[in-house]
């Protein structure tokens, strides 16, 4: 592993804390972000999807940006998310997080308009040349329709600032071919396999299930970092129903939002159309979840 991961190792994509009206809660924002820091996170995505970013403003998003960086930008990298599909609105956006802050962009793969790799290459390259962050690149192809291909992979690494990726696309024999090839640093962007992505290579975890689990993701980075490979299987093993929870019975966010809730995190569970908050038995079931994994 480097010694010196540009984004830090435990990242969590955080939440948009909202009033129960839909309204952003920045000064929810403000105290999720610190209690993130405070157990595990040495950085932060603001404004990926699970934070909302399909439905939040431009200008919300340059709000959030600027809250969290001012209450924690000391002492975690603050990651944007600036990825769109239309490449002229991602540049914008990317230098907007700029001059608000932020100390890395998070770029996700075009997505519903499926460019070919060409256009997925000229597109990351473009939003990398519009500001000096270093840029993460965002691979679902679950989400965008298409992936990231390997060879396209391998030319973003000559640019000097995409020095990242954060891989959802489930393929780790391909993930161990760039990571092989270049001096990409590679986190997992899928809670289900962050110990199989850790113990390939990969330097850190860009989160969901970090909400609730920092801590225990940090120990395990820590613990595949110093070849303590039974440690780390000990704590996957504990959060698999605490994954199972947050992951795998509806969208993300929803649950997210749930447990926060649950642990008197955040107030409120509000998320914004065509969101909607978890029902009651899926209230039940990430508080099981989180009883199951020793989490409350």
């Amino acid at each position: 592993m480097p010694d010196t991961p540009h984004f830090g190792t435990v990242l969590t994509a955080m939440v948009t804390p909202m009033h129960p009206d839909g309204s952003v809660d920045l000064e929810g924002a403000q105290r999720l972000a610190t209690h993130l820091v405070e157990h595990g996170h040495d950085g932060l995505v603001v404004s990926g999807t699970t934070g909302e970013s399909p439905t939040t403003t431009d200008q919300e998003k340059v709000d959030l940006l600027r809250a969290v960086v001012g209450a924690v930008g000391d002492r975690a990298r603050v990651v944007a998310g600036v990825g769109t599909n239309n490449t002229a609105h991602s540049v914008e956006g990317a230098q907007a997080a700029a001059k608000a802050g932020a100390h890395g962009l998070l770029v996700v793969t075009p997505y519903y308009n499926k460019p070919p790799q060409e256009g997925v290459l000229a597109h990351f390259r473009a939003v990398a040349d519009a500001t000096d962050l270093p840029v993460m690149a965002y691979d679902i192809p679950g989400r965008s329709g298409i992936p990231i291909h390997t060879e396209t992979l391998l030319r973003m690494a000559e640019h000097e600032r995409i020095t990242a990726v954060k891989d959802a696309k489930g393929d780790l024999f391909a993930a161990s071919k760039v990571m092989a090839a270049t001096d990409l640093q590679w986190y997992s962007g899928d809670d289900v396999i962050n110990l199989a992505h850790l113990a390939q290579g990969a330097v850190g975890v860009v989160s969901v299930v970090g909400h609730v689990a920092g801590d225990l993701y940090a120990e395990m980075v820590a613990a595949v970092g110093r070849g303590d490979l039974p440690r780390a299987i000990e704590i996957h093993r504990r959060l698999i129903p605490a994954v199972d929870a947050v992951m795998n019975i509806t969208q993300g966010a929803i649950m997210a939002k749930a447990a926060l809730k649950e642990l008197g995190v955040l107030a409120s569970a509000a998320v914004r159309l065509p969101l909607v908050e978890a029902t009651d038995d899926q209230a039940a079931a990430v508080r099981s979840g989180l009883e199951q994994s020793g989490l409350i």
